[in-house]
């Protein structure tokens, strides 16, 4: 245990953001990081709970809280506590390939589980996990190690996001020879091209790449399987295939005038912005600008936050965000009780600079887009709502329905919509060329655990396979897929 007393002398302090009014300025980290004197207090308030509930991923009522890939959070918590911050490192890579990422972009929902949260603010893991990761990359303790022995076996994995980069890295300290396929020009998948550079630096991407490249790993970009090279091919030149695709078909909203100009998938207005903030700083124009225009965001999550943030730095006119469902509770409702994911109302990074900019949070709740509105030109001009509440129908499912408040209709100006509804499922092509089954959902039919489609040495892991997630959850499924893998090409494995 840290401290004893800690949670009781020690107050839950996580870092400060930078003003809201500098950071639109730029796409530079929104974070300044703790120091370590303030981390070491942090790590003191962890209890090391006789059933800690942060390290493993559990459902309860339904719903999953805890650690995906069972961090072991208490023991890196009193290593950071007692100074021993290499030790410290050494028990976060046994579980977590990539802290650097979800030390940056997880929600927590090992916080969301911690029981010092029971009655109190739970422990800062997220922000100690970020800093032990940072201070192995500046002290230099973190550095190529290739496997000694090689199989003589080949991978194929198809897909870089972050279940594609776990799996691969797993195999290939297994000594196999893996090589990742990417379609896009840059390696990373959502970690590149979907998650916003102030959220998540491409550089530190890239210097995860680099190592994994110095171990041995090939990449292979802008290349499609399925396209550029058969997916037969795979199957034959390849010992194994695990797909880690990623679930990359959006949401459509099917209301009139949904095909006017200026409605806009957000995974496309996320991902043409950083490339072109990669290659150029904006300054090729090879983007979908939001400036000088009224923006609507359809959706929230995190998806729909990163588009708010993205279409201010644009500077664009306006921007409201439209959410279907009610505002949620400031606390826990009883339905959703402790260790559940709180459900309850929060005001998130893109949010914050809605306020200090406009003057409010940008969100609208309860609100259904019925039509959109062009001019003769087919250019978007307006989006027209109505206002919903949700009632549950006496003697029904006992589930709440959708119901139109009348009067509330209203008409708002828009030059761009922005819909970050959420993704369906993997794209079909690959699938049906390689004859994989597919659930209801339309993913890779594959059970968790085995990992394993009806094709014999396929695999499937990540949003190809359970849907759209988390990058946690990705990276869960990333190592488990390995190391089903690695005991079919070897019969027996001893990967984690």
């Amino acid at each position: 245990m840290a401290k004893p007393t800690g949670f009781l002398e020690f107050t839950r302090e996580t870092p400060a953001l930078r003003p809201p009014e500098q950071r639109i300025r730029d796409w530079l980290p929104l974070q300044i990081p703790l120091t370590d004197s303030g981390l070491k207090d942090q790590g003191a308030r962890c209890m090391d709970c006789g059933v800690p509930f942060c390290h493993k991923s559990s459902s309860y009522q339904g719903a999953s809280s805890g650690c995906p890939i069972n961090n072991l959070i208490p023991e890196w918590n009193d290593l950071v506590y007692r100074g021993r911050w290499q030790e410290a490192l050494d028990r976060l890579m046994k579980t977590n390939n990539f802290p650097e990422f979800t030390g940056r972009v997880c929600p927590a929902p090992c916080e969301a589980s911690c029981t010092l949260g029971l009655d109190a603010p739970p422990v800062t893991i997220k922000n100690i996990e970020y800093a032990i990761i940072e201070k192995g990359f500046s002290e230099g303790w973190i550095t190529a190690q290739p496997p000694q022995t090689r199989t003589g076996k080949k991978v194929a994995i198809v897909g870089s996001g972050p279940a594609g980069l776990a799996c691969a890295d797993q195999l290939n300290r297994a000594g196999h020879a893996v090589t990742v396929f990417e379609r896009a020009d840059r390696i990373g998948g959502l970690l590149t091209y979907g998650i916003p550079n102030m959220k998540l630096e491409k550089h530190i991407v890239d210097r995860r790449i680099g190592l994994m490249a110095a171990e041995g790993i090939t990449f292979v970009t802008g290349v499609e399987i399925g396209r550029d090279i058969p997916a037969g091919r795979m199957t034959s030149d390849f010992d194994a295939l695990v797909l880690c695709t990623g679930a990359t078909r959006p949401r459509n909203l099917p209301v009139p005038g949904a095909s006017l100009s200026g409605i806009q998938f957000a995974v496309d207005f996320l991902q043409a912005n950083t490339e072109s903030l990669l290659n150029a700083n904006l300054a090729d124009g090879e983007f979908i600008s939001a400036a000088g225009k009224d923006v609507i965001v359809i959706g929230g999550g995190d998806t729909g936050t990163d588009c708010v943030a993205t279409a201010i730095r644009h500077q664009c006119r306006s921007l409201a965000q439209f959410e279907i469902m009610p505002q949620p509770p400031l606390n826990r409702a009883p339905d959703n009780p402790w260790p559940q994911w709180p459900k309850v109302y929060k005001l998130d990074y893109g949010q914050e600079e809605a306020a200090a900019l406009y003057g409010s949070d940008p969100r609208r709740y309860g609100v259904l887009t019925k039509e959109f509105i062009g001019d003769e030109k087919g250019q978007l001009q307006e989006v027209h709502t109505i206002e919903v509440d949700w009632v549950v129908s006496p003697g029904g499912s006992g589930r709440p329905a959708m119901r139109e408040i009348p009067g509330t209709e209203k008409v708002w100006p828009a030059q761009l919509v922005l819909l970050a509804m959420g993704f369906l499922g993997p794209e079909d092509g690959l699938l049906a060329q390689l004859a994989v089954e597919q659930d209801g959902r339309s993913n890779a039919k594959a059970a968790y655990g085995t990992f394993n489609t009806n094709i014999d040495g396929v695999f499937a892991a990540g949003d190809a396979r359970r849907g759209q997630s988390l990058v946690v959850w990705a990276i869960n499924e990333g190592r488990g897929a390995a190391r089903e893998c690695d005991r079919y090409l070897m019969g027996e494995t001893d990967l984690p």
